[in-house]
């Protein structure tokens, strides 16, 4: 992505459309599991429902100070945080493993991002569910990931952090 420059990686890329068929491929692919699981379908069919209930609600409750304060700006700060991954880490930072790509480790998208910031990491080891490698990279969604595991909502978790190579 960030071979097209910085804003179409963080961005841009969204604001063209990707055919159907190739999206569903992707999925199919890529979450063949979350495909099969009717509560994850469900809620990815009736989205739009629950975004504008949810405005509506926060807007009922305590008008548009909440409306904005509790959906778009929460809203605007989620995109964001995810959207520097696509793009931030592809242009500062560090690398602990040599990949093929861009890749980088960036501490503050780590933080911002319950450490996906810890990208160099992910693309040198895509399958692990551990993005921090270093006892200083904290990783708030490997935490969660561990929580799930020990009451037996997650299984077959792969957690080995690789020997750096000599």
């Amino acid at each position: 992505l960030v071979e097209e420059g910085p804003w179409w990686a963080h961005l841009y890329w969204m604001m063209v459309a990707a055919p159907k068929r190739k999206q569903q491929l992707l999925e199919k692919h890529f979450a063949p599991d979350l495909l099969r699981d009717r509560t994850v379908v469900f809620f990815e069919k009736t989205f739009p429902l629950w975004l504008f209930g949810t405005g509506a609600l926060l807007f009922w409750l305590g008008g548009w100070s909440m409306f904005l304060w509790a959906m778009c700006a929460r809203m605007v700060f989620a995109y964001h945080s995810t959207w520097f991954v696509n793009s931030a880490t592809h242009l500062w930072g560090y690398r602990n493993y040599e990949t093929t790509d861009a890749s980088r480790n960036l501490w503050w998208v780590a933080v911002l991002s319950y450490g996906e910031g810890w990208h160099n990491n992910h693309h040198a080891h895509p399958r692990l569910a551990r993005a921090g490698h270093k006892w200083w990279e904290l990783d708030p969604t490997f935490w969660a990931i561990s929580s799930l595991r020990l009451v037996g909502l997650a299984h077959d978790v792969d957690d080995r952090i690789p020997a750096p190579k000599a």
